[in-house]
């Protein structure tokens, strides 16, 4: 099998041209299957002929192209390599892409002519392999990608939150926010980082959740503070001095308002004390 990419030509694993869409900058090193191959050169225009918007905005397709790549493309190309995703895996994953791919295979106990033909098998895969790739990308694209505008947005109001700076307010909850943020913290330069989000949830309370270190899942950047913690509604207001005050998680990691202006005095209360 072999493959031209703008006379970049490349056998089907061979040694040219084989590592991921960043290699000239170290980003990604996962060895490309044919896939990847093809997507390192023309996945720009697959994403734009599947979502013709990015064809408008080539910041927004960049981001899409990478974050494509990162969350669905590199994972296939490491799995069709034989790269394990970690030097000692605790569980095997048998939902993945390929192992729904591989049950489609004809059986080793099968009776012959008994079940799809070699080619109606390989269109099943097909289908099933363009099928994710068209979710995964959907969602990117008209989820993800509205999302990071958000963020972005609020990242570059975060003065006319409070003058220092180090907290954000999103209009609306449920909003995927914190992979943007970190991201876009580095891209902007800010400084100090963001400690606090502030954002409504589905029942108008105004959460004030605390940011955690990238990288981490539990450990915050600053947690609400500590006499708060596992306490809620009168009892927490009278604690807190803040009014309307209705709960703080045991961890210290969220807590909620009536208001947005309470929740607000719950994140500033806490960053002065950590001064």
């Amino acid at each position: 099998e072999t493959f031209d990419g703008e006379n970049k030509a490349a056998r089907d694993g061979g040694r040219p041209d084989v590592t991921g869409p960043e290699s000239a900058t170290g980003v990604f090193k996962t060895k490309l299957s044919a896939s990847g191959l093809v997507y390192k050169h023309y996945g720009r225009e697959i994403l734009c002929a599947l979502h013709p918007t990015l064809r408008s905005s080539p910041d927004a397709l960049e981001w899409v192209y990478t974050k494509m790549y990162r969350d669905f493309m590199e994972g296939l190309d490491a799995n069709d390599n034989g790269i394990e995703i970690a030097d000692q895996v605790r569980y095997k994953d048998g939902t993945s892409l390929p192992m729904r791919v591989a049950r489609l295979n004809s059986r080793w106990n099968e009776p012959a002519g008994s079940g799809p033909t070699e080619t109606e098998r390989f269109e099943q895969a097909s289908a099933l392999c363009g099928s994710e790739f068209g979710a995964a990308l959907e969602y990117i694209v008209e989820c993800e990608l509205p999302a990071r505008s958000l963020v972005e947005e609020a990242l570059q109001a975060r003065h006319s939150v409070h003058p220092c700076g180090e907290v954000l307010c999103l209009s609306s909850g449920g909003c995927p926010w914190k992979t943007h943020l970190y991201e876009l913290e580095r891209s902007l330069g800010v400084e100090p980082l963001v400690k606090f989000v502030l954002y409504p949830d589905t029942a108008g309370m105004w959460r004030v959740q605390a940011v955690t270190v990238e990288g981490t899942a539990f450990t915050n950047r600053l947690g609400l503070l500590e006499p708060w913690r596992g306490v809620r509604d009168a009892e927490l207001a009278a604690k807190c001095g803040i009014p309307g005050a209705k709960f703080v998680h045991a961890s210290g990691f969220i807590g909620g308002h009536e208001t947005n202006e309470g929740a607000l005095q719950m994140a500033l209360k806490t960053i002065e004390s950590s001064r």
